[in-house]
């Protein structure tokens, strides 16, 4: 996962409980030993600016363009969005969805819910949202996996997936070994 900023521990630990081995990267040269990247949450516009500064963008562009598979949650799929509603802020553009961010409000409106996620088997997840984004428009290649009431919270265009949500922070780790799965296929 790209242990640049933000929640990368919690991710590292829910990879470890799904049965499969973390690595962090914070260079091009840890990023060529990964079969996949989780781009956690935390505040986009700093992941933007370190992986500007560490050399990562183009890396991570030809590693995702060569398929190896990209999982960004909440500030990280705001920077694999294309479009970034009122921002110009830097971002990856790698997946094919407009987002806009702190979509549901400030901290103090962050909340839990249920819901159903495309391929999930064993029922709805647990998902937590902390000034999350939403998914306001999709390509046509982009699959809507999740909804909250009417809103796109998950999101898969190929090896490429983006969640408003922080799966990290619960106990449930099928999203973990589906994605570690992907890796580990593709690669």
């Amino acid at each position: 996962m790209l242990a640049l900023q933000g929640d990368f521990d919690a991710h590292a630990r829910a990879i470890v409980a799904a049965g499969a081995e973390p690595a962090k990267v914070r260079c091009p040269a840890e990023l060529g030993r990964v079969q996949g990247l989780i781009i956690p949450g935390g505040e986009s516009t700093t992941i933007g600016k370190l992986i500007a500064r560490w050399d990562l963008e183009a890396p991570i562009r030809e590693r995702a363009a060569a398929g190896m598979p990209v999982w960004g949650t909440c500030a990280g799929m705001i920077l694999l969005a294309q479009r970034v509603e009122d921002s110009e802020q830097f971002r990856l553009g790698l997946m094919d969805i407009t987002v806009r961010r702190n979509a549901y409000g400030r901290q103090v409106d962050s909340f839990e819910t249920d819901t159903d996620i495309a391929g999930l088997t064993n029922g709805p997840m647990r998902v937590v949202f902390i000034r999350a984004p939403i998914v306001t428009e999709c390509g046509p290649t982009v699959e809507i996996a999740a909804k909250v009431d009417d809103t796109i919270v998950m999101v898969r265009q190929g090896h490429l997936w983006g969640t408003s949500f922080h799966p990290e922070l619960t106990d449930d780790t099928r999203l973990h070994r589906a994605f570690a799965e992907l890796a580990e296929q593709r690669w």
